[in-house]
């Protein structure tokens, strides 16, 4: 009988997935595995969906005649001693291209090497893994628009691979945590109040957007008020959804769906900038923002964590985040950018507030971003682009229904007055980024 252990990683689905499927050739006995390892996939939002997610897996699994085999502690530990105690001959794992993903593979892979076992890994995370999509000089880019008509060109839609009907189990399978264990017990976000957690909860509503929503999104994807926008970005994190299935599910739209297209390019530009550049995820990649002078602001930075800055716009999508782990992209933007250029507080503790607090908390992704709009990233934006919040509010949240479902009180004398002055913070951020520039 051959026994094949599954682990499973940032790829919580079984349709689409190429390790679960290379392990099920010949007839083999699959055993899955989650590993709640040191790295955590986020703050309590992320892993109270994780938990849910994992939930999902498990259910999805039995019905198929199979479990969720669940472990705590160090993946390398875990697996070597599941694949003794299951006479397992082969691990298989869809990459995970973080720099601490890499490194945690690595080390899974010497100790499964250790006892003649082969750690088999498989593509699936992106439509294109880094190093594969380069300039004419071989170099990884560093602008978003090459990178995208490069990326453009290395894929098509494919059809994706169905889940499994039937998943061969051992007759005993090996000891198992609850789905439910890694649930928080202090105050999160209800993420199931919001969204359905888990690969049917992806695909549902990826249904939805590409039948309400897709054919509108170039315009109505800035509106925060409507759902306007995809929302997979959480099931994406965590893999609930391939991004080859969402490729395929939209390319049948044809042109309505090229600006759709191009923010799934975004999110891969995101991850092949990081794994040229793993430094980014705490220092500049323009090197010349190591000297900004960023101000240590503990007060603005409290009023803007808890939306209360005076700034309606800003306000709303903080207490969206902490209402729900989610914040619309346009606003996400508005909130990143007054706390850089406004507050002039570091990126960092930005990002890693961000991470603390998204559901869809994606390494790659909240690294570039925010590295985006501070102006020191790869085609960041350029460093007299600062958002003002009120403008931002009037085009985009013109009749006020956004700001009036997170911020009832805005306009009442229950409101905070502004905690700065735009004007003259922009003036402050513009004279400290020319220095910046010019040294």
């Amino acid at each position: 009988m051959r026994v094949r252990i599954v682990w499973f990683r940032r790829d919580l689905r079984l349709a689409d997935n190429e390790s679960l499927t290379a392990a099920l050739q010949d007839d083999a006995v699959v055993v899955p595995v989650y590993v709640h390892g040191e790295r955590s996939p986020g703050g309590l939002a992320a892993r109270a969906w994780l938990a849910h997610s994992l939930d999902s897996l498990d259910r999805s699994l039995r019905s198929r005649g199979s479990a969720l085999v669940i472990r705590s502690g160090h993946p390398d530990r875990e697996l070597a001693e599941l694949v003794a105690s299951c006479g397992a001959r082969a691990v298989h794992c869809t990459r995970d291209w973080t720099p601490e993903g890499l490194i945690e593979e690595r080390h899974v892979a010497e100790a499964l090497a250790a006892q003649g076992v082969a750690l088999r890994v498989s593509e699936g995370q992106m439509l294109a893994a880094p190093g594969t999509v380069l300039t004419a000089g071989g170099a990884p880019f560093r602008v978003f628009t090459p990178f995208c008509r490069a990326w453009l060109g290395t894929w098509r839609a494919v059809a994706p691979l169905p889940a499994p009907a039937v998943l061969p189990a051992p007759a005993v399978m090996p000891r198992s945590t609850p789905p439910t264990s890694g649930v928080p017990t202090v105050p999160s976000p209800d993420v199931c109040a919001w969204w359905t957690p888990g690969e049917d909860g992806a695909q549902a509503r990826m249904a939805a957007f590409a039948d309400d929503a897709l054919a509108a999104y170039g315009t109505s994807r800035d509106l925060p008020a409507i759902r306007g926008t995809s929302e997979l970005s959480p099931h994406l994190a965590f893999g609930e959804i391939s991004p080859r299935q969402i490729a395929f599910a939209v390319a049948a739209h044809g042109e309505d769906a090229e600006p759709f297209v191009r923010q799934l390019a975004w999110r891969e530009f995101a991850s092949h900038v990081l794994h040229a550049n793993p430094d980014s995820v705490r220092l500049p990649l323009r090197p010349e923002f190591e000297r900004f002078p960023w101000r240590d602001d503990p007060e603005g930075l409290a009023a803007w964590a808890e939306g209360r800055t005076g700034f309606p716009l800003v306000d709303a999508g903080m207490r969206q985040l902490a209402a729900t782990g989610w914040i619309h992209n346009r606003v996400r933007l508005v909130c990143s950018s007054f706390l850089v250029k406004d507050l002039l507080v570091p990126w960092q503790t930005g990002e890693a507030y961000f991470r603390d607090h998204l559901v869809d908390f994606d390494p790659a992704s909240n690294v570039f971003n925010w590295q985006w709009v501070a102006g020191s990233g790869a085609d960041a934006a350029p460093y007299f682009r600062i958002f003002n919040p009120s403008l931002q509010a009037s085009r985009f949240d013109a009749n006020g229904a956004y700001v009036g479902r997170w911020v009832p009180e805005a306009g009442t004398n229950a409101y905070p007055p502004p905690i700065v002055d735009h004007a003259a913070a922009r003036a402050r951020a513009l004279a400290a980024l020319s220095a910046t520039k010019s040294g």
